[in-house]
């Protein structure tokens, strides 16, 4: 495979759309090492498979159909089965818009910040950090938006998103993954928005723990 500009392209649920063989090899691997890791330990994984980069409800239940037809065949062929959720990660302005619609076939969310701050402002963090340097110098950015969560427009559509799901589903499970996940200033912001749980590097989770603990005492002297 091959395309000129593969950043914004043919990638996540796309490639999966594109490439069902692709889905079917990764959830039979996952499937048979969770069935072998039951029988070895006698005790069950908790998995739970994402689908990235999705624009649409449809998109989802197409590559959900995919996961759920591999691992059933995975199980005929092995004997057992094991429990498990398919939900998807929110990285594209048209799926946070739409978050009821997704939500209906999801089993949980998580928000990728990375990419949805890309998308919002129309910045590649490829090539636009000098760009942003500039900004901030100008007084034109308050915080690089990659770094610290832009609350007042990728924080807008998450709390848009967040209570479309939650209408839909109510007891949706939701997450945020990416750079943000570490970020004190989001972490905070999550806990205001109800969001379950944050995702970051394993150098960032005890500066992340501690901004959450913080968020948390701040939230109770309210």
């Amino acid at each position: 495979m091959h395309e000129e500009n593969p950043i914004i392209g043919k990638r996540g649920s796309r490639l999966a759309v594109s490439y069902p063989e692709i889905v079917k090899m990764q959830t039979e691997a996952i499937m048979t090492a969770a069935i072998e890791v039951k029988r070895e330990t006698g005790n069950e994984p908790n998995i739970s498979i994402m689908v990235p980069f999705v624009s649409s409800a449809r998109e989802f239940a197409n590559v959900r159909n995919t996961v759920e037809e591999a691992a059933s065949g995975c199980f005929l062929a092995m004997g057992e089965e094991v429990d498990y959720s398919i939900g998807t990660m929110i990285e594209t302005p048209r799926a946070a818009i739409i978050a009821d619609k997704i939500a209906e076939k999801a089993d949980f969310f998580s928000f990728g910040t990375n990419d949805l701050t890309e998308l919002v402002y129309g910045f590649s963090r490829e090539d636009t950090e000098p760009l942003i340097e500039e900004y901030l110098k100008k007084d034109l950015l308050d915080k690089n938006p990659f770094y610290t969560l832009d609350k007042n427009g990728v924080g807008s559509l998450i709390a848009m998103a967040t209570n479309l799901g939650r209408k839909a589903k109510p007891k949706l499970k939701i997450g945020l993954c990416g750079d943000h996940g570490g970020d004190a200033e989001t972490i905070e912001f999550c806990g205001k928005t109800e969001i379950n749980y944050v995702s970051c590097s394993t150098l960032r989770i005890p500066g992340a723990r501690l901004a959450a603990a913080q968020a948390s005492i701040r939230a109770s002297e309210r």
